[in-house]
Order: structure tokens, then C-alpha cells, then sequence
């Protein structure tokens, strides 16, 4: 599979994934890619006064630039980003349990918006490319012991927004999506295997 979707874009250098998100990483090996993994690590607080969309974009950009400029031999390094936004306010991974059970609840019985930014850079040419996938997500009315539920588990600690629409328990307060579902997760496919096809046109 690996190899029909690299003929497929012509993809002929290594591919880097800069993010420890195992999310992503099982997105990406489910359509069959072979990649190494270099999570960056970047300060995420030097473009909180930007738009939500436009923030994810750039960190993404940030984030796969970090990464790109270390590497000597051909590859394409890509960096991801994901926040929920509900009424102009951006809910980020919470801090802790009460933060968790803060951010649920702010989102039962609304619909916000997820955004995912996605970046692509070669190396070592440092040439690169952005976009943003943008997703409308519905929650049913959760009552308190429910939220507890979920976060008894651990599932929301290391998730924007608190939840993983993946998740058995998660998927249960998702009443409506509006966009695509592997934004949601984390990595929209179809964006990432489109920006991809036009990127390789670069070298």
C-alpha cells in the first residue's frame, strides 16, 4: 500500500512525521506510509492573539520547519496541529481533571468547531506549505457523571478539547458531525494526501 500511494504522488524521500501524537501515527500507517518519528518541541505561546485557524496553520509550519532544519539527506517533514474552538474561545488539552470536567461541560449540548492545520517542508531546501481543515462537531446534553466516566479513564488529558471522537466513550457524546471525521481525530486525510500530490511538483 505504501509503495502504490508513493508512486501515486511520486514520493521518493523519506517522510518525517514531527509529532508524538499516536493518533496521527496510526492514521498515517493505516494508509500504509512508512515514516520515522521526531516529535518538535516548540513554544505554543507566541501566537495566541492569532485567529484559531490561522493558529493551528502556523504552528503546524513551526513545527515541521523545527524539525526540517536539522536534516541533512531529502525529506519531507510534516507537522500537524489541532484546537476546538467553541464562541471564540480556543479549548487547548486540559491542565488537569477539573480543567477537563470544565471543558466538557462547556461543550455539552453545543457544536464548535475543530480546526486541524497541516505543514509540509522539504529538507534540507526548507521550502514549505500550510493548510487548515476546519470540521463542525455537535455534542448531546452530558450529565456530570458521565464526563467523570470519561475522564476517570485518561482518555482526555492529552486531547484539545478534552475528548477523542476515536475514543469507545468519547464517540458517545458526538451527536452530529458537519465536515470530515479524521480532522477530528487529528489529521484530515484527504487534505494532507491532495497538499502532498501538489507539494512533490515543487522539486
Amino acid at each position: 500500500m505504501q509503495e502504490n500511494i508513493s508512486k501515486l504522488i511520486g514520493l521518493d524521500r523519506k517522510f518525517i512525521l514531527a509529532s508524538k501524537s499516536p493518533r496521527r501515527k496510526h492514521l498515517l500507517t493505516m494508509l500504509g506510509f512508512k515514516f520515522d518519528i521526531i516529535p518538535a518541541h516548540i513554544d505554543e505561546t507566541n501566537h495566541n492573539n492569532l485567529e484559531s485557524a490561522e493558529y493551528v496553520k502556523t504552528l503546524a509550519l513551526e513545527k515541521a520547519k523545527h524539525i526540517a532544519k536539522d536534516i541533512e539527506h531529502p525529506s519531507i517533514i510534516m507537522g500537524a496541529d489541532t484546537t476546538v474552538v467553541l464562541d471564540g474561545e480556543m479549548l487547548h488539552k486540559p491542565t488537569d481533571r477539573d480543567d477537563a470536567f470544565r471543558i466538557l461541560k462547556t461543550l455539552s449540548g453545543n457544536t464548535h468547531t475543530v480546526h486541524t492545520g497541516v505543514a509540509l517542508v522539504s529538507a534540507p531546501e526548507m521550502k514549505g506549505i500550510a493548510d487548515v481543515k476546519s470540521t463542525l462537531v455537535t455534542f448531546r446534553e452530558l450529565d456530570d457523571k458521565e464526563i467523570w466516566a470519561y475522564i476517570d479513564g485518561g482518555s482526555p488529558m492529552d486531547k484539545a478539547g478534552a475528548y477523542g471522537i476515536q475514543d469507545d466513550f468519547g464517540a458517545l457524546f458526538v451527536s452530529r458531525i458537519e465536515g470530515c471525521y479524521y480532522n477530528i481525530v487529528g489529521l484530515p486525510l484527504e487534505m494532507l494526501y491532495s497538499m502532498m500530490k501538489k507539494f512533490i511538483t515543487i522539486f
